[in-house]
């Protein structure tokens, strides 16, 4: 599948109705998703043929591209249910085989010896720790180094860069900036005073086949 092709099938998924500020709710860009899991594919191999786990999926755009882009299968997990209920009408609107769903808080997930190292493949755009959230970047992550096999890729604050590859450096294991991108940030809240703000945003690849 071409890039484009991908990018204008991930226009068609629907987002989040009502997102909820506590959760950090915003939904990855056709654009950067199309961009992303091409990348991931064409570029490393790590998604035709490849168990793949998306946390924090929230809509399902990530697995619906993951899906689509041969993957044997996608499994998201989300903590919030209205996400999922979304999610779940998206995958059959595109009538999805190869992916699952399920509800539960990352955090978690650790507690559960089942998803250790059972991912070829982790995708993720996780919160990013604004507001009352500080560090749940840095769970997110951990938990994917914790569940893949061979890499995990994520996004990140730019401004963050510097904590997060140390922190990784702590955990042994090897992460790598593959791009930096502009996150255009639609309003979605009521405190939200512009309609868009672009964040500098890193896509990293976390090479996890040591760890």
């Amino acid at each position: 599948m071409r890039l484009k092709e991908l990018e204008g099938y991930l226009q068609q998924v629907d987002v989040f109705e009502k997102p909820k500020v506590d959760l950090e709710q915003y939904p990855t860009t056709p654009h950067i998703a199309a961009h992303m899991l091409y990348t991931i594919d064409s570029t490393f191999g790590d998604i035709e043929g490849k168990l793949v786990g998306d946390l924090g999926c929230g809509c399902g755009v990530l697995s619906i591209g993951s899906c689509m882009l041969g993957s044997a299968m996608t499994i998201g997990f989300d903590v919030d249910c209205d996400a999922l209920e979304v999610a779940a009408r998206n995958c059959a609107e595109f009538e999805l085989q190869t992916c699952e769903l399920i509800q539960v808080d990352v955090e978690k997930i650790a507690l559960c010896d089942r998803w250790r190292k059972a991912f070829d493949t982790i995708i993720m755009n996780p919160p990013f720790g604004t507001k009352n959230n500080r560090g749940i970047d840095l769970m997110f992550l951990q938990q994917a180094i914790s569940m893949s096999n061979t890499a995990v890729y994520s996004l990140h604050k730019t401004a963050t860069r510097e904590h997060i590859k140390k922190k990784a450096s702590e955990w042994g294991v090897q992460l790598e900036v593959l791009a930096e991108l502009r996150f255009d940030l639609a309003a979605s809240y009521k405190f939200h005073r512009k309609k868009t703000v672009d964040i500098a945003v890193d896509f990293v690849r976390v090479d996890c086949s040591n760890s």
